[in-house]
């Protein structure tokens, strides 16, 4: 017994005296089988728990902000010549955004040497081996240096060539866009704003001066006008707005920035601007449902608001092509386009100079729908139809039942926003485009119309149905119809359509003095 207890001490005692594992690498004892099964079985039976990340400790705010005050700090201490060589692998758009961040980065920004090797390799200047000639843009290279011009001088040259070729590239555009036929008219028109990289946008200025930028979401085109929709999830406060502008954008580069890029070089052409400070008169309205209400703001801008409360939700444009390249290539980001004003040409021939020859085309939709689309020529006037100022002209009598017009199906208006849509009854799209005998538009608009009861409904009574009524007027001149409802075939009949032009601007147009011959 006693030998057995001596064996097994001095067994436990070597053990202790083994070196550790710093010393002497242990081997890897293989597990029994029983400790085998024991492990497959507890890791099927329950999973086991991954151990929390421990984060390291952030650093305070204050550190933070001594190390971006350090790096600031490191940057404008940095030489010229360091920062220039930095600038010098910037593109045009980087070293204009560059030159917005402090008052040395601006005077650096216009560095004559790194805009002479931009303006040389925009332009592709090549240099030709010839004797007699030059060409001109290296004759004026080579007569100026790089070191004698004031700063910023070639990068207002490079600035002032792009705009000249914009300018000629407009001037193409605008040409191929006026030798066209008139079924052609939207598609030249597409083609147009695809080539000019042609957009809109929406600026807002609220009462305490802050300025917001909408871009436009989607365009479609119809046969005379297109429309442009802004929808956004962050609108300013329809409470707190003085005034909307309506611009439209091109870039300065359009062959090389048909997509949309932020902050490209791109100009500015004021379009419309709108008068909000009068919230109670700022439109007209037009209808509503159970989620919004529609207001028309002359010229061809359409606004929802909320019923719930008075914010918006979205913004349509309805621009008619009429002049429209005219406005959106050649105005200024503060002032719209002045037309050069027209020089009535008089005809002492014809007595009934400027009351016959006219020509009406309508086009009633709502997005991809087409209620009615429909040109009315050989329109007159006599001179017992001028009464209250206005010249009366019939396109649809309203005994003719030949000249009765269906409309295509039921008449909403539909719009949609980032998250709902739906639609208002009895209003849509009306585009109007009145010529003169020499095929020039004379009258142009394109704006929402809401269908109303009529009022003198009793002396229809040849007519079975319900009747309505559509009216439209401006400074030119206005539009009157009536409708009827026919329950068999579900759908609108036009029996009478009116056009009616303001004497004074026909007199003030062709030079005549026509005056009303019979008052009631």
């Amino acid at each position: 017994m006693a030998s057995g207890r001596g064996w097994i001490h001095q067994q436990h005692t070597k053990r202790e005296q083994r070196p550790g594992p710093t010393a002497q690498k242990l081997l890897p004892r293989t597990p029994t089988l029983r400790e085998q099964h024991s492990c497959a079985t507890i890791s099927k039976a329950a999973p086991i728990k991954k151990c929390p990340l421990v984060r390291k400790p952030m650093k305070n705010i204050q550190q933070c902000t001594r190390t971006c005050l350090s790096q600031a700090a490191y940057i404008e201490s940095l030489p010229c010549e360091i920062l220039l060589k930095i600038l010098s692998y910037l593109d045009p758009i980087s070293l204009m955004v560059v030159g917005s961040v402090s008052k040395r980065f601006y005077e650096l920004s216009k560095d004559n040497v790194i805009w002479y090797k931009i303006y040389i390799s925009h332009w592709k200047v090549k240099q030709r081996w010839q004797c007699d000639s030059m060409n001109p843009l290296e004759k004026k290279l080579s007569d100026t240096t790089i070191s004698d011009p004031d700063p910023g001088y070639w990068k207002k040259t490079y600035v002032r060539e792009l705009t000249t070729a914009r300018e000629k590239k407009m001037t193409q555009i605008m040409k191929t866009v006026k030798h066209h036929r008139s079924n052609d008219l939207s598609v030249n028109m597409q083609k147009a704003v695809k080539m000019s990289g042609l957009t809109w946008a929406l600026k807002f200025l609220d009462v305490h001066g802050k300025e917001t930028v909408i871009e436009q979401t989607d365009v479609h085109f119809r046969d005379s006008s297109l429309t442009v929709t802004w929808n956004s999830y962050l609108w300013p406060e329809f409470c707190s707005l003085m005034k909307i502008q309506l611009h439209a954008i091109t870039p300065l580069l359009p062959d090389r920035c048909l997509k949309p890029i932020k902050n490209r070089l791109q100009r500015l052409s004021l379009i419309a601007e709108y008068d909000l400070r009068n919230k109670k008169d700022f439109g007209r309205y037009v209808g509503q449902d159970m989620h919004i209400k529609l207001f028309h703001i002359h010229p061809g801008l359409i606004v929802g608001l909320w019923r719930k409360s008075p914010e918006i939700a979205f913004v349509m444009g309805t621009l008619h092509y009429h002049q429209l390249l005219e406005k959106s290539f050649w105005g200024s980001a503060d002032s719209l386009y002045t037309f050069p004003p027209h020089v009535p040409l008089l005809d002492d021939i014809d007595p009934e100079y400027g009351l016959h020859g006219y020509q009406l085309h309508i086009d009633m939709y709502s997005g991809p729908r087409t209620y009615l689309c429909r040109t009315f020529r050989g329109l007159f006037c006599r001179r017992d139809y001028i009464k209250h100022g206005y010249l009366r002209m019939a396109a649809i009598g309203l005994w003719n039942n030949r000249m009765h017009t269906p409309l295509a199906g039921k008449v909403d208006f539909l719009w949609e926003t980032l998250t709902l849509n739906g639609s208002v009854q009895n209003c849509f799209l009306m585009d109007v485009t009145v010529s003169h005998e020499a095929e020039t538009p004379y009258w142009c608009f394109s704006a929402p119309v809401s269908l109303c009861a009529n009022k003198t409904s009793e002396t229809l009574y040849d007519f079975m149905g319900q009747s309505f009524e559509l009216n439209y007027k401006d400074d030119m001149g206005k539009v009157h119809a009536e409708l009827m409802w026919m329950k068999e075939t579900e759908e609108h009949y036009v029996i009478n359509l009116v056009l009616y032009l303001k004497t004074e601007k026909v007199n003030s147009y062709f030079g005549t003095n026509y005056t009303d011959t019979l008052l009631d």
